[in-house]
């Protein structure tokens, strides 16, 4: 059997403009249509058990091995932005907060949280986690994903059970906007760290489990799945070199690897992960692409014989 390789990409049409890779999709054999959006997609590679899926404490496990049976929650650096009629959330994780100021954040936060018996920790500077004792009811936030340009309100738990929580976030928000740190960010013409986004609730998983034989990523859940299910992950600048030449598709041997290509921008895959994909199939590994808007297509080396499907102008 051809070796498999599972990509991970923003909407079909986000990538719309490449005219060599709408010429293969055109080929292409559609699959079934998924739901929508990135966890999706990822849950369609890994396996744990029931209940949705504890990120904070496969982080925490993986980059700092403390996760125990505690419970974690995600409370990753964020940027909010005031509005007349509230603020929207504009980014949560991955915005550049150098380790110093990540430390200093979090040292300034620690007593909002620690008043509720709560710890704040970093566990990389654009990942930080909070303990929380396990008898406290952590209410569903949504995903980053779900709540970036949404109105923050809306977002936010509601009614009496919600109002814990509304109000510690409230409060980190002063916190933060008060801190030095942002002064230093605006002058480098970074967005503002004046908020923390809380989800990914639940404790340590006994296992997960993963049909890949390696994995190709820049994102620090899929790195931590990884680790808890025993595959080998590697950067996405591992594949540097590869780009441009073709990879053995693996003899006889069924082999599946997942790359993760879903936070490329249109420009860099025009560039650099097209030309990479086509000299995958030209060596007769088969594509398996998986679009953040639910659309599921594979693709194969024998799929350029139907010349007569044209891409969508």
């Amino acid at each position: 059997m051809a070796s498999v390789l599972n990509v991970l990409l923003p909407g079909r049409d986000k990538l719309s403009f490449v005219e060599a890779f709408n010429q293969w999709l055109a080929r292409g054999t559609a699959l079934p249509t998924a739901l929508p959006g990135y966890m999706h997609a990822v849950s369609e590679f890994f396996r744990w058990p029931d209940g949705p899926l504890p990120a904070a404490a496969l982080i925490r496990q993986s980059v700092a091995g403390d996760a125990g049976t505690a419970l974690w929650v995600c409370a990753d650096p964020a940027w909010v932005q005031p509005e007349l009629s509230g603020a929207r959330l504009l980014g949560c994780g991955n915005l550049a907060v150098s380790p110093a100021d990540a430390t200093s954040m979090v040292d300034a936060l620690s007593n909002t949280f620690a008043e509720e018996g709560m710890s704040l920790l970093v566990g990389d500077p654009q990942h930080w986690q909070l303990k929380v004792p396990n008898y406290v009811q952590v209410p569903t936030f949504p995903e980053p994903e779900e709540a970036l340009g949404a109105d923050l309100f809306e977002q936010l738990p509601k009614g009496e059970h919600g109002r814990r929580w509304r109000a510690l976030l409230n409060e980190a928000q002063v916190v933060l906007h008060n801190h030095p740190a942002n002064a230093q960010r605006a002058y480098n013409s970074l967005p503002p760290i004046n908020s923390v986004w809380l989800w990914g609730a639940g404790t340590l998983p006994e296992w997960v489990e993963c049909g890949q034989a390696l994995i190709h990523s820049d994102d620090l859940l899929i790195w931590a799945l990884g680790h808890k299910a025993g595959v080998e992950v590697q950067p996405r600048s591992a594949l540097v070199g590869a780009r441009s030449r073709a990879i053995p598709a693996g003899g006889g041997a069924s082999h599946a690897e997942l790359l993760d290509l879903q936070d490329v921008q249109p420009s860099e895959f025009a560039r650099d992960w097209w030309p990479f994909l086509e000299a995958r199939l030209e060596s007769g590994s088969e594509l398996r692409l998986a679009f953040a808007d639910g659309r599921r297509i594979m693709l194969k080396k024998t799929h350029r014989l139907r010349f007569w499907r044209k891409a969508k102008v």
